[in-house]
């Protein structure tokens, strides 16, 4: 009885063992959305600390997308603002060409702070949408954010060389994370920033 006892544990054991062949999470800042190739790319996020994340990982990793829709949450928004920095009146984004990163330093103009996602400032109540951010005026050279982590709607202006630069340049991309066991290939993939994980 003894000896059925313990192969019985055996089975169990080796079918436990069978069963652990997790896969492993990535997560960071979207930089690149190829939705035709089913590509994503992103700056990796050190901490993974919601209200202190460190977009500081390099070099940017890239992913397929799942297959499986139903496994593909909704697709990112691609942005190339990694921090934004009121006390040292700094930005810093993610330069693809150089492939590093570029602080630069900026000129305030106007800076609200505990701007809620709701705030008249970033919410028209009349159509019930956001609005869209970042708000680039060629004209008087600023460009406005809005940080909704930092709760923080900010106009500011940049040396005359970077206002060419696209809008994706002072944009926010959105915070994903992708479950996968082979490099580069998702098998899920949430959008963090788009899904509302209290919602039932």
């Amino acid at each position: 009885m003894k000896r059925i006892s313990l192969f019985v544990a055996a089975l169990a054991l080796a079918s436990l063992m069978g069963c652990t062949d997790f896969g492993k999470v990535d997560q960071g800042r979207v930089v690149a959305f190829d939705k035709q190739a089913g590509k994503v790319t992103f700056i990796r996020d050190k901490k993974a600390e919601p209200l202190n994340p460190d977009y500081t990982g390099l070099p940017p990793v890239t992913y397929t997308i799942p297959t499986d829709p139903a496994e593909m949450g909704p697709d990112p928004k691609a942005g190339l603002r990694m921090k934004l920095d009121t006390q040292k009146s700094q930005i810093i984004i993610y330069d693809p060409q150089a492939q590093a990163f570029k602080t630069i330093v900026f000129k305030i103009h106007d800076m609200q702070e505990n701007v809620d996602r709701d705030h008249p400032l970033v919410f028209d109540k009349e159509s019930g949408k956001a609005k869209v951010f970042p708000m680039v005026d060629k004209t008087k050279k600023t460009v406005t954010v809005y940080s909704a982590r930092q709760k923080m709607l900010v106009t500011f202006s940049v040396p005359e060389e970077y206002m060419s630069w696209p809008d994706s340049t002072w944009d926010a991309g959105d915070e994903v994370r992708v479950y996968y066991k082979e490099d580069g290939k998702s098998l899920r993939f949430m959008n963090i920033s788009k899904t509302d994980i209290f919602k039932k």
